[in-house]
């Protein structure tokens, strides 16, 4: 009894959470804890850390059987990411050892030429970012973002992605 009612108070909670957008990160990119998805009330500006749903592609769904992505609610069965946006449209982005955006160097962004199983990993080909797209980054050494699967539609944009209880271990 104990162990039902316990089951269908969290299966509720979760409810509530998703519904007002409330997300629990446990990737180490982002602190981990409880996140808020605050609705967009203007476009992406560099430095605005957001929640995105990965599009549905044969890359992302590479991704997620390398284990790179969770499963989730968005398109394709992904969880959301929380990234941070480092190049909007018509920026250029050079990818070599590491990334830079309009000739200056990005942060903490090496690039890794093997995943944490020792399988080749391979960077985007760099170019300059598309009308209706940002380029996204995670200063976490095997973050998987922008550096491997490019830029993705604002059409993903989520909203942006505000800490409720964090920490970093």
């Amino acid at each position: 009894m104990f162990a039902a009612v316990s089951v269908s108070v969290m299966v509720a909670l979760a409810g509530t959470g998703f519904i007002g957008g409330i997300r629990l990160n446990l990737t180490p990119s982002e602190p981990l804890g409880i996140w808020r998805i605050e609705p967009l009330s203007r476009d992406p500006v560099v430095g605005d850390l957001v929640f995105i749903c990965p599009p549905p592609t044969p890359p992302f769904q590479e991704a997620w059987q390398r284990g790179y992505l969770r499963r989730g609610l968005c398109a394709g069965g992904f969880a959301p990411l929380i990234k941070t946006v480092v190049a909007l449209p018509s920026q250029h982005i050079t990818i070599g050892d590491a990334v830079e955006i309009d000739g200056a160097a990005l942060g903490a962004s090496r690039l890794r030429k093997n995943d944490g199983q020792g399988r080749p990993i391979f960077p985007f080909r760099g170019g300059i970012v598309p009308p209706g797209h940002v380029f996204l980054h995670s200063s976490f050494a095997s973050s998987y973002d922008s550096r491997y699967f490019g830029t993705i539609p604002n059409s993903g944009l989520l909203g942006f992605a505000k800490p409720i209880l964090t920490f970093d271990p």
